[in-house]
């Protein structure tokens, strides 16, 4: 497959060109990677009008996932959720405030956007609360929603696969949301190679309407490089896709992060499907493994590996501390769970290490697990007037009973523990205290 952004900006880079145009670094520099570091000059087309080589990658690459139309983000799946929430708000009836139906393990980036359209959310809470990172809702719990919301939302959203590595229903809610006339989105930001699979697990393919992936997350792509895809049944929604998204995105996109996205495209079209099939494989085998030796594991998602160990005697930041002394970084850990995210560039040798270094660890007494997990709070305010609001910081442990303002948590896991404009329950600011959030911006009274 050609790969019209990188064979541009590479001979761009050997051309000899005296550069009198941004960036101010003129293609040299101590990273190495400067030649190729450009701007939207003559031939290398512009991100957010794109009629050149750019929309003619992302055509090759809109080809690859069988969607509509693929849009490129250097930006993550932080603008794309941004984008796509704002081309889903766009259809509310003018004099109607715009309402999401959202699952409520969402990233911290659906709260920044619900904050900046001004959208009401009405949050789906899993029948049986697990994590603070899960959140299993049924296609079910989906209709009866629709059937009972307050007004007609203009989406219902979802995280899939969510941190811990669950897969939703996203077929069977997709089809929930088909028959309401109401477009399914799916942050599907972990899930980018779901796609190659033998029997494909994308959100596109499965029904949604749109979804993000992250393709720097699974995929051999440099940090931002993300994906907007749109169906075809949704198709409407390309006509204003570039416009959304460059209402958010910085008018200075990487072109690093666009070459590795074109690259990657070359990449996924030349036997990807069969290095991945064996990295899957692989993982399967440890994962077996390890549930005999005694771990608990967690989620069906392929490529992670999400670790309980708590029958065995430890925390998931002490299995994260072992691992790291074994020359082995984890993605998260928190009390609970240990979670390894592997991708088709992880060698098999290094696989086998990560197995060895599982495996050699000693058996101590159990210890007692705990449930880290989120529970309604009530709703005090609007996300976007508690956000742009006066606020003010204090202690976590004098919080309860005050209305959150703005989303603390880190990344990962980048769920929010409080919603902004939600009143912070004792039980949200037991939670913060456990992932060693101190501090917390509230409301000013």
């Amino acid at each position: 497959m050609k790969t019209p952004i990188y064979d541009f900006v590479s001979s761009y880079a050997k051309s000899g060109v005296s550069r009198l145009h941004m960036p101010g670094h003129k293609g040299n520099g101590a990273l190495g990677c400067e030649a190729l570091d450009l701007t939207e000059i003559n031939g290398a087309d512009v991100l957010y009008s794109a009629d050149g080589i750019i929309a003619e990658s992302e055509a090759n690459t809109s080809t690859l996932f069988g969607s509509y139309h693929t849009f490129y983000s250097t930006e993550g799946s932080t603008l794309c959720i941004k984008a796509m929430l704002a081309l889903a708000a766009a259809s509310t009836p003018r004099g109607q405030r715009p309402l999401v139906l959202a699952a409520r393990n969402v990233h911290k980036a659906f709260i920044y956007a619900a904050a900046l359209l001004d959208l009401d959310v009405e949050w789906l809470y899993p029948q049986s609360n697990e994590h603070l990172c899960a959140c299993k809702i049924s296609a079910e719990q989906v209709k009866c929603a629709l059937e009972s919301t307050s007004a007609f939302p203009c989406a219902v959203y979802i995280t899939s696969p969510d941190y811990l590595g669950n897969i939703a229903d996203v077929a069977r809610i997709a089809k929930v949301c088909d028959s309401f006339g109401v477009p399914l989105l799916v942050d599907n930001a972990h899930g980018a190679y779901l796609k190659f699979l033998q029997s494909s697990l994308h959100p596109i393919d499965l029904g949604a309407s749109m979804c993000c992936d992250s393709a720097h997350k699974t995929l051999p792509v440099l940090t931002g490089g993300a994906y907007l895809h749109i169906a075809s049944k949704a198709s409407a929604f390309a006509d204003r896709a570039r416009v959304s998204l460059s209402v958010f995105a910085s008018t200075s996109p990487s072109y690093l992060t666009l070459c590795s996205l074109d690259l990657c495209c070359a990449y996924l079209s030349d036997g990807y499907a069969q290095r991945l099939a064996s990295v899957v494989k692989k993982i399967a085998d440890m994962k077996r493994t390890l549930r005999a030796k005694g771990f608990e594991l967690l989620g069906d998602e392929p490529l992670k590996i999400t670790l309980g160990a708590h029958k065995l005697g430890y925390t998931g930041i002490e299995i994260a501390e072992i691992l790291r002394g074994r020359g082995i970084e984890c993605e998260f850990a928190d009390e609970e769970y240990t979670v390894l995210m592997a991708s088709s560039e992880n060698t098999a040798e290094e696989l086998d290490s990560v197995l060895s270094a599982l495996c050699s660890i000693e058996v101590e007494e159990p210890i007692e697990k705990k449930h880290l997990c989120l529970f309604p709070c009530e709703r005090a305010m609007s996300v976007r007037d508690a956000i742009f609001g006066a606020t003010e910081s204090v202690s976590t442990s004098l919080s309860i009973g005050r209305v959150c303002a703005s989303p603390t948590v880190s990344c990962p896991p980048a769920v929010p523990i409080a919603v902004s404009g939600e009143i912070i329950s004792a039980n949200a600011a037991l939670l913060l205290e456990e992932y060693g959030i101190t501090s917390v911006d509230v409301v000013k009274n």
